[in-house]
């Protein structure tokens, strides 16, 4: 009986062919922050250099008019009666100029990783690839798979032909994934069409080998598909885009090539976490940490704030109860004054209501008595 769990070998026919001890390294602790850094790193590593013309929007003959003529001293393109002539040259904040600082082939492209930190975020990607929520959280199609990781026997790496990979696919429940991958595809939304890069593909299953029979020219023909050697593990294809949970399909020889290349005398190093029980809350409340802790100390004594006697007539009468008992006083009066306002206005309107009932009588006699005869109606005597 080992000590590690038994990871079933499955044969090229999706049948029982055997069992393999899980190897040390998928124990290994999952750090996503780290598999993030180091992908994200060892991605600039394959960039081209990119730089613009060192003479682009400089070719114009332009000098700068100096001082004395109320305008800024850019240089300007000499020449007469076009609409280019007296036009800034050259500055970044000019039309046609040049842009600000211009990019050069001499930049950093390239990015130094440490080694230790790469071999931890490879031992992190298998650890994680051992993870069925993980797998299925990255997007891949394992509902058929019967184990993860999943192990064929020996028979996969003596493949040649791609009409046989398809069928080992289909006879562990891989083909899902693949069929996925290649559903995915799509024309590029972007410059790249232009560039050797029209399509766009999701990932499928990694394919892990230890010797090439054959296994490459099987499986390389199939889309979202890649094939890795066990002896050059890299990130890049364990984590795509810096996630862990890739799909992986092993060789029995690969899988157990694991522990001489990982642990061991001559093997690198396998991480191991600084906590064998992450579960904080658990450990502080467990009893073995209450029965030595202090016990819970007092919290700092909290004041009730201030009032302010501006505003608080309680805390004004403390001061001063004749000015509180003045407020109060007032108070009651604007509230007593806004109730009765209600009634003032009533007694108004009856009032204006009760004037407007007589004005049209007012009216009518102030007519009547303005009303003149003429002077000379009988007649004009003077006497």
């Amino acid at each position: 009986m080992t000590s590690r769990p038994l990871v079933t070998v499955f044969s090229v026919s999706g049948d029982k062919a055997g069992e393999t001890t899980l190897p040390a390294v998928m124990n290994a602790p999952l750090r996503p922050d780290l598999v993030q850094f180091v992908h994200t790193n060892m991605n600039k590593n394959n960039r081209q250099a990119y730089a613009v013309n060192i003479h682009a929007s400089k070719k114009v003959t332009a000098a700068s008019w100096g001082t004395g003529r109320a305008v800024a001293r850019i240089p300007r393109v000499g020449g007469g009666g076009t609409s280019r002539s007296g036009q800034g040259a050259f500055g970044n904040m000019c039309r046609g100029g040049r842009m600000y600082n211009p990019s050069k082939t001499w930049r950093k492209w390239n990015r130094k990783i440490n080694l230790s930190q790469k071999r931890y975020a490879v031992a992190s990607a298998l650890a994680a690839s051992a993870v069925p929520a993980l797998v299925m959280a990255r997007g891949h199609v394992v509902d058929e798979v019967p184990e993860l990781p999943l192990v064929l026997d020996n028979a996969l790496e003596s493949m040649k032909k791609t009409s046989a990979a398809n069928d080992v696919l289909q006879s562990v429940g891989a083909l899902d994934d693949v069929e996925k991958a290649a559903n995915s595809k799509q024309l590029r939304a972007g410059k790249g069409k232009m560039r050797n890069r029209r399509f766009t593909l999701r990932r499928g299953p990694l394919i892990i080998y230890k010797n090439n029979d054959g296994v490459e020219q099987a499986f390389r023909n199939l889309p979202g598909v890649e094939i890795c050697c066990v002896d050059r593990l890299n990130l890049l294809q364990l984590a795509p885009g810096g996630h862990m949970g890739r799909f992986c399909i092993w060789s029995q020889a690969a899988l157990e090539g694991l522990d001489s290349l990982y642990g061991g005398e001559n093997g690198k190093s396998i991480p191991f976490a600084s906590m064998t029980n992450p579960d904080i809350a658990r450990i502080i409340n467990s009893d073995e940490v209450q029965s030595v802790v202090n016990a819970c100390k007092a919290g700092q004594k909290y004041y009730a704030p201030k009032r302010n006697a501006v505003k608080n007539v309680d805390a004004l009468e403390a001061l001063d109860p004749y000015a509180a008992s003045k407020r109060r006083q007032q108070a009651s009066l604007e509230t007593e004054r806004a109730t009765k306002k209600n009634e003032i206005l009533k007694k108004k309107r009856l009032q204006r209501i009760s004037k407007k009932a007589f004005k049209e009588q007012g009216k009518a006699f102030y007519e009547k008595v303005s009303v003149q005869g003429s002077v000379c109606e009988d007649g004009f005597v003077v006497e």
